[in-house]
């Protein structure tokens, strides 16, 4: 990504994003978090929650997220279930209304769902269909959690949305675009998509208040034995997630970030 053009009104959309920032952090009154039944997502929700956060914790799986928010209630912490599949309009729709009957306003969205590493499936001769899902799951789902929720964020009191996405859709860094031979023909294509979208967003939204920011976990230990190979622990990954939901409110928007540190598109 370029340098903003100096006088351009969209810069303020990426401003100090090449810079580290250490921000006294804001207190969230009320978080959605997408695929949050496990991994990454469930620990989000538990740090935001112990912060003294409403967490609205969303999963497709009815019964495993409704056991995920138990489990983080049963800690004396607000969490509570929301059904969610982001791939569905209808139900993204009837989530949102569902916070909204809850909440005035909302702080935080964490577009957490997505996934599919697909590391074997190799650009030539891929299967376009499974493509296709791949970067609905991870781009157009959080396209439409941002417009179905944009007007409970403008009525938060420090709002931001949060992309969790990865270095495999950066055209720079080691394990990149360019780097990944034939492989990760739907993974990689779509959290490029994902953090070309976060732009585009910051720059959309620049000064309403609502930041968004495109954040790397890293490489995470969300599967038996990844410790062994080097993984990083889920709440140092989901730390990296917070950091960015608590942003101070003239915060960096824009940019693509890991534990606080600026990463290259």
């Amino acid at each position: 990504m370029t340098d903003p053009v100096a006088g351009d009104p969209h810069t303020t959309a990426v401003r100090s994003t090449t810079e580290r920032v250490v921000p006294a952090p804001v207190a969230p009154v009320a978080a959605v978090v997408t695929g949050a039944n496990r991994g990454i997502g469930l620990e989000v929700c538990r740090q935001l929650a112990v912060l003294g956060a409403t967490v609205f914790l969303s999963a497709r799986d009815a019964a495993k997220g409704a056991a995920a928010a138990h489990e983080l209630a049963a800690e004396g912490l607000d969490v509570r279930f929301v059904a969610l599949d982001v791939a569905d309009p209808a139900s993204v729709a009837a989530a949102a209304e569902a916070v909204a009957g809850q909440v005035e306003g909302l702080d935080v969205l964490v577009n957490n769902a997505g996934g599919n590493f697909d590391f074997m499936h190799t650009v030539l001769g891929s299967d376009v269909d499974l493509v296709a899902g791949i970067v609905d799951a991870n781009c157009f789902g959080a396209m439409r959690c941002v417009n179905a929720f944009l007007s409970l964020l403008r009525a938060g009191a420090h709002p931001r949305i949060i992309n969790v996405t990865s270095e495999a859709g950066s055209f720079s860094a080691l394990q990149g675009l360019p780097y990944q031979q034939d492989h990760l023909a739907g993974y990689a294509v779509a959290k490029a998509a994902q953090n070309a979208y976060t732009v585009k967003l910051a720059g959309a939204l620049a000064g309403t208040g609502i930041l968004v920011n495109a954040i790397s976990p890293g490489f995470v230990a969300t599967q038996p034995g990844a410790e062994k190979m080097g993984a990083r622990p889920i709440p140092e990954g989901a730390a990296s997630i917070v950091w960015a939901a608590t942003l101070p409110d003239d915060g960096p928007s824009g940019g693509f970030f890991r534990d606080g540190e600026p990463l290259t598109f």
